[in-house]
This record gives C-alpha cells, structure tokens and sequence, in this order.
C-alpha cells in the first residue's frame, strides 16, 4: 500500500516528490554521522589515555571523587589491589579563564601528582623533568594512617542555608562493649548550631554508660571556638572534656559529673568508611564516616566509686554532620574476627529529599581492606506490638554481595533528642532507640562465604 502511494505521488508530482526524499535522505546521513561522531566522543572521554595514562579510569558515581586520597590508600593501596596496581595516580580538571581588557579565554587545565603522572605514562608529562613533587605532593600520595583518618574525621563549616541553620550538628560517636556484652558505653562529643556569642558553637559531651543491663548517663554542655574546631578536630575538647588523635590512637579524657577516667582507641588500619554527604532541596545535606569500624578499646571510668576496666574490648567510631530537624534514621553495625559491617539509611525531610527514594548502604570491609559495598539494601524492623523493636533484618545485594543480617534485640535505651524533632507537629513525636543484642550474618562477598553470629548495635525511632 505504501509502495503504490509513493509511485503515484511520483507520478503527479515528480518533483516535489524527487526533492523530499533527498531531503529525507540527507536528515538520515547527519543524523547517522553524528551518532557515530558522538559515540567516538563518548568513548574518548572514557580513555585513561587522554585523562592522562594508565589503563583504567576511576570516578565517582555523581562526579568528581571526593575520597580519592582514601580510595588510594585503603582501597587501591590494599595487598589484594596493590600487588596487581603497578600504579595510581589522582587527576582533577577545571576550567582556567585568562582575562585581558575585554578579551576572557577559557582553558581546560589538569592536575596531578608529578610522579605518579610519570608512573602511569601520561605523555603530557612524560620528558617534563623540571615538574617535580613538592613538599605537600609527597605528603598527599603517601599518607601517614593517621593522616587519613585526620582527614575523614575533620569538622565542616555551618553551610549557607539559614533555614536550616539552627538544627546543624556534628559529632563524634564511639562506642565500646567488652566480649561478654555486659559492659558498654556510648559517647558523644557534639557540635551544634552557633552560640549568642559571635564565632562560637554550641557543644556538648554525653556518656551512656550499660552495666548488666542497667544505664546510667552522664553530660555535661559549653561552647566552643569555631576557628579552632575547624582547624584542629578531631582533636576536639569541650569544658575539660577531650579528644585526641595521634597516629592511629583516639586518647579520651572525661570530666563529666559523676563519670571521669581515660580511654583509647585504637584504629585497624583499612578498616574505614570514606566520608560521603547526601544533598536536599535549598541546600540540606546530611554526611557520614565511619573512620573506624572496628578498634580495640582500653582504658579505665570512675563512676561514683567504683572503677570499670575495659581491657582490648571491641571499639567503633563513626562521625555524623548536617541539619537533623525532622530527620531519623536507621543504623546498625557489627564486627567478627577480621571482618566489619555497617549499615544505614537517612529518611530525609519530606520537603527537601522523597524519604522513600533514599537508597540504604551496607559496606563490608576486612583487615586487608573493602570486600563489598551495596545500596540496594532493605532495613526491616520487627516488633510484636512492643514499644521498642525485638529484632531487625537486613538485606543487601550487589553485583558481588548478597548479605543477610538478622538482629535479635536484647536491651534498648530511649532518648527524647530535641535536635531531630520537627519545628512543626508533622505526625508523632519521636524518640531515638538505641540497642544492643545479636547478629546472625549470612551470605557472601566475592568469593567469601559468610556464617557467624557476634554481638553488635543498631539505632531506629519510634514514636513518643
């Protein structure tokens, strides 16, 4: 049918007829040489070579790589990667504008490390024997473990969003059981929104404190200097109460009321979870990391008059930042001979992210480095009409992870926490849950099989 249409509109009007199918003909040729120009582009921008060398190129999911000097050294720099990675090297790009009088010129310009370029043969680079490391070069391709984890574990300026501003919060959370799981703490050291006097922020330290199932806590509030926060944290004190990071080694001194005493941390190398920060609407964010996943703690409280020891129990420290009104979560962690995992989920406000479209984490990392990683993870709470969860389950899968984690509850504590609560009633009031009990974790990473059961802790809301 379409054939006899053409013949005798052929037939009419030949000319007309003639000029639209070199008209069509010549639309189909473009379009056919600019996809297969396009496809070359694409494939080009993909090149390690003309990013520079080398044979593959990293990048991060949403952009540029904001971990890189992690992923460099915990990552890529783990037996398993390193012996196999004869180099690695970092590279940004940028725009540069040359301006003179009314003339602006812009030049695609980027950066490296010189001898790292050189290592994976960047051929820009290649004969330039004058480009060599500085000072500040060599100290970033070759961080100190405890540089790295002074770097994840830095204080952030109160963004630009004066909406937000007066739930912004960050702190530092450790936690530490002994084997038996009769004795834990938790401890925060917390820096709020800004004070009534100029240049300062509103802080706080809190200590909860789990013996044979009873809790006690114990707290103390100040303010601290905003400059010297942001130069100097970790190393973080709040009215006599301090944090400080040396090498590998979290030192705490506590001087709370009723509580006092001396605690370290010690850091396993590789095993950290890099920052990463998720971003709202109208400039809300939220961030996380958890520089050590698993540690061993020591050291010894006065409660009172009494004196509890802790000797190589089992530590974990992670670092939380952004505006918390109206925001909850879920969270859990656990740990078993060379083996961390954590996960979580942010449910957003529901005005600045969609809470159900924020996808979960579950990382897992050993003595020699990450195993997996996945976001497609499903958080399950069970409770049997109680008031607090009895148990939890996790699922997680990825290309090379399929993990399962069931969670037997055995004490929870609550706690009303003001910084979450909405500015305006939006549903229920929420309490923060804090519990502790048993993990059953199952599954695979890669090639290794996971079976064992330890003890660990999770966090959710419930309402008021």
């Amino acid at each position: 049918m379409i054939f006899r249409l053409a013949l005798r509109s052929l037939a009419t009007r030949p000319i007309r007829t003639a000029v639209l199918a070199c008209g069509f003909g010549f639309g189909i040729a473009i379009m056919a040489a600019l996809l297969g120009v396009g496809q070359v582009i694409l494939e080009q921008a993909h090149s390690p070579a003309l990013a520079g060398g080398g044979e593959v190129v990293i990048g991060g999911r949403f952009g540029s790589l904001d971990s890189a000097r992690f992923v460099m050294s915990s990552v890529l720099g783990s037996p398993d990667i390193a012996r196999r990675a004869t180099a690695v090297s970092p590279s940004k790009s940028a725009p540069l504008y040359l301006i003179k009088d009314d003339v602006t010129i812009a030049v695609s310009v980027r950066a490296g490390i010189p001898s790292l370029q050189k290592a994976i043969g960047d051929p820009e680079v290649a004969g330039a024997a004058e480009w060599i490391d500085t000072g500040a070069d060599r100290a970033w391709a070759h961080p100190a473990p405890g540089d790295t984890l002074r770097l994840m574990d830095r204080f952030h300026p109160i963004p630009n969003a004066p909406e937000f501003s007066s739930s912004w919060a960050e702190w530092l959370y450790f936690n530490g059981r002994t084997p038996d799981g009769r004795l834990r703490f938790y401890l925060t050291f917390l820096a709020g929104p800004a004070s009534p006097a100029p240049g300062r922020r509103v802080a706080g330290v809190r200590l909860q404190l789990e013996r044979d199932g009873q809790t006690t806590s114990y707290s103390l509030g100040g303010d601290v200097d905003e400059a010297t926060l942001l130069a100097s944290a970790p190393d973080f004190e709040i009215a006599g109460n301090r944090v400080t990071l040396t090498g590998l080694r979290y030192q705490i001194d506590l001087a709370l009321p009723g509580a006092s005493g001396q605690l370290t941390l010690d850091a396993s190398p590789g095993q950290s979870l890099p920052p990463a920060t998720i971003r709202g609407a109208r400039g809300w964010l939220t961030g996380y990391t958890a520089p050590v996943l698993s540690g061993v703690v020591n050291g010894a409280l006065t409660i009172g008059r009494d004196r509890i020891a802790f000797d190589r129990a089992t530590g974990y420290h992670d670092h939380n930042w952004g505006f918390w009104e109206g925001v909850r979560w879920q969270w859990g962690q656990v740990a078993h001979d060379d083996l961390s995992i954590v996960y979580g989920r942010v449910f957003p406000p529901a005005d600045v992210a969609d809470p159900d479209r924020m996808p979960g984490f579950l990382g897992v990392l050993s003595a020699k480095g990450p195993l997996g990683f996945s976001t497609n993870v499903t958080i399950r709470e069970t409770s049997d009409g109680a008031s607090a969860p009895t148990g939890l389950f996790v699922h997680a899968r990825s290309q090379s992870t399929d993990v399962t984690l069931s969670f037997t509850a055995e004490r929870s504590v609550r706690t009303r926490m003001g910084m979450t609560a909405p500015a305006r009633p939006a549903g229920p009031a929420l309490d923060f849950l804090q519990l502790g009990g048993e993990y059953r974790v199952t599954g695979h990473v890669g090639d290794r099989k996971l079976d064992f059961a330890a003890r660990g802790a999770a966090e959710t809301f419930r309402p008021r």
